[in-house]
């Protein structure tokens, strides 16, 4: 019997400590996978060829809740098989679908397998072997619901997948491509040299590379061709998966394409309607916060993605540059309570891989934004458009929406805010007093120093009612140990019982 209890915060400052123990929420826990179906549904002889051939000693198994109970079953049977010494991964420092490379180099494993959904995002450390859950998907059906939702049969479309349903996706182009000439399947392929179970790539060279005929496209750990002279906005989009990060994240990037989707639990298809806009909206209005904000926290959601530390020091040196400050948070995975403690930040903005980046944060006391979106806010250079960035590696020199800040210190321009109302400087730059040409202490009049607001978490604490608890170091007197009370609070020993 496993029991999970979660928190639900819906009303996040006045929660009842006894309601939130006493809450359970159920969860897809599935049962034991008998022991004759380990082997097709975890794919225990290429696990164990790709320990064997590279002669691992450690090996850290990363699985997802649902299919924790799997675990110890699929552990002794690799330790069976090949003799190596193996860890569990239970309780990931951030999402599931993430390669948590912090926690393997803990208990020092030579490599990961990770199990279930996967974002793709490239890792750089440790050799990493991809194991997908073969979710069982009615072919017949699913090709139906293609047909009814495209009766031209000349569409080009782009057919994308969740990772679990990869071992079915070729007996569904088996179906469909003699009748849709102009239909494309997407392929894993993770960047990096790390990955050793699906293809790869050295490397992120451009989001197009050049073919016989087509143009590919590598983008979220897949590989998509095009015909020579099409681009994606002229494809439609179908998604073969539950509703999801997976599905939003490629909505939001492709937003200018029409998306249909199939759910293989449900086993029904609808054409995605018009929400993607009043997403966009949404993170519009979190863009002008951040143009508000005065003090930004930089929430690290990923000690594991390719390029973390480079996004971290550009988005430093880009809030720096538009006369903000900033502070650095690894906080694990992130909660209403946790970034309540913050109140002098004005704007969180969270670094994770793509599927996790777009946090919704509707209960959270502050918003939490992406890269992308701090960059529109700080960098005068990159503008809003219909271009949505989520992977925050394709920011960094070198990638293919990467946008350098202007370096003109002068000519900051005056804008109103679209929330307050209210005058603000954008791109005011912290500089040093200017000295006068007499060589006096007298400072000279500078007008984007006169309006610039030095906020700081330091000021806003020095403006508090309560700071905390005070030192008065030196005035308290100094005394011998003494034994404390015994029990709990609620009840302590010497007290007695009340009747």
């Amino acid at each position: 019997m496993v029991y999970v209890f979660f928190v639900v915060m819906a009303d996040v400052f006045s929660s009842s400590s006894e309601t939130v123990i006493q809450r359970s929420v159920d969860i897809p826990l599935k049962g034991n996978t008998p022991q004759e179906n380990l082997e097709e549904f975890y794919q225990l002889k290429k696990i164990s060829q790709f320990i064997s051939e590279h002669g691992f000693k450690k090996v850290a198994l990363q699985f997802p809740d649902e299919l924790l109970v799997d675990a110890v079953a699929v552990a002794e049977e690799l330790q069976r098989n090949t003799n190596v010494k193996t860890y569990i991964l239970g309780d990931t420092s951030y999402g599931s679908c993430c390669v948590d490379e912090v926690a393997a180099e803990h208990v020092g494993a030579d490599c990961i397998v990770h199990f279930g959904a996967a974002c793709l995002s490239p890792s750089t450390r440790l050799p990493l072997f991809f194991v997908f859950e073969k979710r069982p998907l009615d072919v017949e059906a699913c090709a139906s619901s293609f047909r009814e939702l495209h009766q031209d049969t000349q569409s080009h479309v782009i057919v994308l997948y969740d990772v679990n349903y990869q071992h079915a996706i070729n007996d569904l182009l088996a179906l469909l491509s003699p009748e849709y000439p102009n239909l494309v399947a997407s392929e894993l392929l993770v960047e990096g040299g790390r990955c050793y179970s699906h293809g790869r790539m050295e490397g992120l060279n451009g989001e197009r590379d050049q073919e016989e005929n087509c143009q590919v496209i590598h983008q979220f750990g897949r590989r998509i061709c095009l015909k020579a002279g099409l681009s994606v906005v002229d494809y439609r989009m179908f998604y073969v998966g539950q509703e999801g990060a997976t599905l939003r994240n490629f909505m939001i990037t492709w937003n200018r394409c029409m998306f249909c989707s199939y759910d293989p639990v449900s086993m029904t298809a609808r054409t995605e309607s018009v929400i993607i806009n009043r997403a966009l909206m949404k993170r519009y209005y979190a863009i002008e916060r951040a143009k508000d904000a005065a003090v930004v926290g930089i929430l690290v959601g990923t000690l594991g993605v390719a390029d973390y530390l480079g996004i971290i020091q550009q988005l430093k040196e880009t809030i720096h540059g538009a006369g903000k400050k900033s502070y650095v948070f690894a906080m694990g995975k992130l909660n209403v309570p946790k970034l309540a403690n913050f109140l002098e930040i004005d704007i969180f903005v969270l670094i994770a891989c793509p599927e996790n980046s777009l946090l919704d944060s509707s209960e959270f006391y502050k918003p939490v934004v992406t890269p992308f979106e701090m960059d529109v806010a700080c960098n005068k250079n990159r503008e809003w458009s219909e271009e949505y960035v989520t992977d925050f590696r394709h920011l960094l020199p070198g990638g293919r929406s990467h946008v350098p800040p202007s370096d003109q210190q002068d000519g900051d321009e005056a804008d109103v805010s679209l929330i307050t109302g209210s005058l603000r400087n954008q791109n005011l730059r912290s500089r040093d007093p200017v000295e006068s040409s007499f060589g006096s202490s007298v400072v000279l009049r500078n007008q984007t120093l006169t309006v610039s607001n030095p906020n700081s978490a330091a000021s806003f604490l020095a403006g508090r009612s309560w700071r905390g608890l005070e030192p008065k170091l030196g005035e308290t007197a100094v005394m011998k140990a003494v034994e404390g009370r015994r029990g709990i609070a609620i009840a302590y020993e010497e007290e007695g019982t009340s009747s």
